[in-house]
């Protein structure tokens, strides 16, 4: 008896030692799935961006301004404009006669005889930066808007570059800087890029500046360059804490209004506002250029299973002009017959197959597994989009 308690005893620890061990396993095993589901799952803080307000919206109000100007570019080699083209040489008479110089109306020197091909008549374009004052020094693009051939080596005379309201904000001049050229010798000609447009660094000097007053300024309103309603509460939020009042509020998807406190230096305000980080959710957006057959698919963007077979038809139509000549002395005539030829090729089906968690980067490999073109990937992301597979915005430009 007293072994057969002794044994007892020693099959009772040695199964509550395996209690306290299977208890430690079921514990471990646990906390490694926990792990691994901690691992395996997204949460969407860490699929979220930190930004400064100054990279994803703008301040209302406070924005660049379109300048555009019409003048005359000197000092070409025989490219410019032709006699066909009026208007470069009415501008150059007027521009002689502001100087004191007077053309002949009629006779041979009038100014719709002037042979003067060293020069062009050209648009200048411009931007005009907020808070922009007299003296500022601007970068201009030259374009020409006669027939010249090429505005290289030329200089622009002084152009007024006029704003929306018709008043002028800056004067243009200077030597073109192009970024191509154009060579012609004995009816062969080369040319590289496009020599009738050129820039001209610091070319436009501001003669009169946009009037803005930040002292009046009673509202801040941001603006988002993607609208979004999250982006939008997340911001106001972000700038609340900055600020440390609740003095920001979402007024739509778009735009938020902060309230400026009497007596406080906007500047200052602005500063902390631009400065800002804020969690932005980029959208998944796949950019498709119809007219070049480029396609752009941002990394955000989710697959769902799909299977895809694409195939292709071509028709090829061939004419071929033939003469059919008579035998000799047969009295019949000579005639031009016409032989067309259809050619007709389907091309066999090739399957694309998307299973449950593939990427971008799985649909670029299939692709071009099956040698599909540009064109090809534009129907294939059109199609899927309307199937439902392409979970994003389809943008085509």
């Amino acid at each position: 008896m007293a072994i057969r308690g002794a044994n007892t005893e020693a099959r009772k620890r040695s199964r509550c030692k395996l209690v306290r061990q299977g208890w430690a396993f079921r514990w471990r095993l646990a906390a490694a799935a926990a792990c691994l589901l901690a691992m395996a799952t997204v949460h969407p803080e860490e699929a979220q961006r930190k930004l400064r307000v100054k990279d994803v919206a703008a301040i209302e109000g406070i924005r660049d301004n379109q300048l555009v100007g019409y003048g005359l570019v000197v000092g070409l080699r025989g490219t410019g404009d032709s006699s066909q083209t009026v208007f470069p040489a009415q501008t150059l008479v007027s521009a002689l006669e502001r100087m004191g110089i007077t053309v002949p109306q009629t006779g041979s020197q009038s100014a719709s005889n002037m042979q003067v091909k060293n020069m062009a008549a050209v648009f200048v374009v411009a931007t005009l930066p907020p808070f922009s004052r007299p003296g500022y020094k601007m970068d201009i693009t030259v374009s020409s808007a006669g027939d010249a051939r090429s505005i290289e080596g030329g200089i622009l005379l002084m152009t007024p570059l006029y704003g929306p309201d018709g008043q002028i904000y800056a004067q243009a001049q200077g030597a073109l800087v192009l970024g191509g050229y154009m060579a012609s010798s004995g009816g062969s000609t080369k040319q590289m890029n496009h020599p009738t447009t050129a820039r001209i660094p610091g070319g436009a000097l501001v003669e009169r500046p946009v009037p803005f007053d930040l002292d009046q300024m009673r509202t801040v309103s941001v603006v988002l360059n993607d609208a979004d309603f999250h982006t939008a509460e997340g911001m106001a939020a972000a700038m609340n804490r900055v600020l440390g009042s609740a003095r920001a509020h979402a007024v739509d998807s778009r735009r938020v209004e902060i309230a400026v406190q009497p007596n406080e230096d906007v500047a200052a305000l602005l500063d902390k506002v631009e400065e800002t980080e804020i969690e932005v959710y980029p959208r998944a957006r796949v950019v498709v250029n119809e007219r070049t057959g480029t396609v752009v698919i941002g990394g955000t963007v989710h697959l769902q299973p799909v299977s895809i077979l694409h195939g292709g038809l071509s028709v090829n139509v061939i004419r071929e002009v033939e003469v059919s000549q008579p035998n000799a002395m047969s009295g019949g005539t000579t005639q031009v017959v016409e032989q067309t030829t259809l050619q007709a090729q389907d091309k066999p089906v090739n399957r694309i197959e998307l299973k449950e968690g593939a990427t971008v980067e799985d649909l670029v490999k299939e692709l071009q597994r099956t040698g599909a073109g540009a064109r090809d990937v534009i129907s294939i992301l059109q199609a899927m989009k309307e199937a439902g597979a392409l979970d994003a915005d389809l943008e085509v430009l």
